[in-house]
């Protein structure tokens, strides 16, 4: 009986400890789509199994909407205890500021030096020396999905390159299917430019742009095709009529558009639509022009708090985001492909190993987010959104106004 109540008390005493130990955690994200639930749902998962309590704290809307909500209540004292930002400089003001916690000692335990893939990705978490965020995934912007059916149906052959593309534009119209499908949240607008600059003119003259801030390059001839590609687009979308990206997504899966140009992070969508890729859908990285991954994507930051619990829970979420198991679980769900360089992605379908290939044989290219600060790009943001929406506006007016941001930018 003593031997009974001893083990008893052993078995109260640890079930406490563990209680005790336990910590909620919230976690703020602009995650809220379909696809995009279902792989945050892996991260809640996981960091559950821990014994802390992941507190769900998505906020509906893009990233434009969700950061100056985060960014407001870290700077005013209600900080959560983990959030979303994309890789690059979007935190870089907060970590100055002394406001965001070094996770150095974190991943050096992980020796995430040895296995984030590429490099770059920890780059934009260090600042200083010191690193300051997880990254989670690569995304790459540099994609455009097409439905198989809507082609197939109109006795068209599934374009293979930008060009192919936009000659079955017309064809489309007459059978009441929008072209392309685009919402009309700022950062999708100028998505788009991106993805045409890049694939049109090259990576480099994107990297001089956007990187080196070379004006007069922005200004000149070779921009100025861009720019035309740009309204040929505005042309094709402007029936779209949908303000989310995942509602564009959603038109391409049902057949209302025959092509979106989106991010990997569209793939969930078809996913959670049980779509088959290379099937029902083909995905074109770099219009089918220019085959490169941008390694932009998602990293999560830790607010400095005054809580040992808090900031114990903060390092177990770290260490589970980038663990071999969880990386390969969230991925898969996400669309995008994974930061670690060693992890089995059997399970891949025919989009992601495209872009894992892609990755393999080192065409990257970084975001724009790495390359220029986040005012910078907001204005860029404005103009495409003005440009897409109002048709009045030349693509010469457009590039111009463009020339004059780049040569004002940091």
């Amino acid at each position: 009986m003593k031997a009974l109540r001893a083990v008893f008390a052993a078995t109260t005493a640890l079930c406490a400890a563990s209680a005790a130990n336990a910590t909620d955690l919230e976690v703020t994200h602009w995650w809220t789509s379909g696809g995009e639930a279902a792989a945050v749902a892996e991260f809640a998962k996981a960091f559950d199994a821990t014994g802390n309590k992941w507190v769900d704290g998505a906020i509906a809307g893009s990233g434009g909407t969700a950061r100056p909500i985060m960014i407001s209540r870290i700077t005013g004292g209600d900080p959560m205890g983990a959030t979303q930002f994309n890789h690059g400089r979007q935190a870089e003001e907060l970590v100055e500021a002394g406001l965001m916690r070094d996770l150095s000692d974190v991943a050096a335990e992980g020796k995430w030096d040895e296995i984030v893939f590429p490099k770059s990705l920890l780059d934009s978490c260090t600042l200083d020396g010191k690193i300051f965020c997880v990254p989670v995934n690569i995304h790459s912007q540099q994609w455009l999905w097409l439905n198989n059916s809507v082609y197939e149906n109109l006795g068209i052959p599934v374009p293979s390159n930008w060009d192919e593309f936009v000659a079955a534009a017309p064809k489309l119209e007459e059978a009441g299917i929008v072209p392309l499908a685009m919402g009309q949240q700022p950062w999708q607008t100028t998505l788009a430019f991106q993805v045409l600059l890049v694939a049109l003119a090259g990576p480099e003259t994107y990297t001089q742009v956007f990187g080196d801030k070379d004006a007069d390059l922005a200004a000149g001839p070779e921009l100025a095709k861009i720019f035309q590609a740009a309204a040929v687009a505005r042309d094709m979308a402007k029936n779209s009529n949908v303000q989310a990206w995942n509602d564009a997504t959603n038109m391409v899966i049902t057949g209302k558009a025959g092509g979106q140009i989106m991010g990997d992070w569209a793939q969930g969508e078809f996913q959670v639509a049980e779509q088959v890729a290379g099937k029902d859908y083909t995905c074109l990285p770099g219009l089918g022009v220019n085959e490169v991954i941008m390694t932009g994507g998602d990293a999560f930051y830790f607010p400095k708090v005054d809580d040992p619990a808090i900031t114990a829970a903060q390092g177990e979420l770290a260490k589970v985001m980038i663990s071999p198991e969880t990386q390969v679980a969230f991925n898969l769900k996400k669309g995008s492909l994974p930061v670690r360089g060693d992890v089995d992605l059997t399970a891949a379908n025919d989009c992601m190993r495209k872009g894992l290939d892609i990755l393999s044989k080192g065409n990257i290219i970084p975001g724009p987010d790495q390359l220029m600060s986040a005012d910078s790009i907001a204005q860029v943001n404005d103009l495409f959104v003005e440009f897409f929406n109002n048709p009045s506006m030349s693509a010469e007016d457009a590039q111009a106004l463009f020339a004059s941001i780049i040569g004002n930018a940091d």
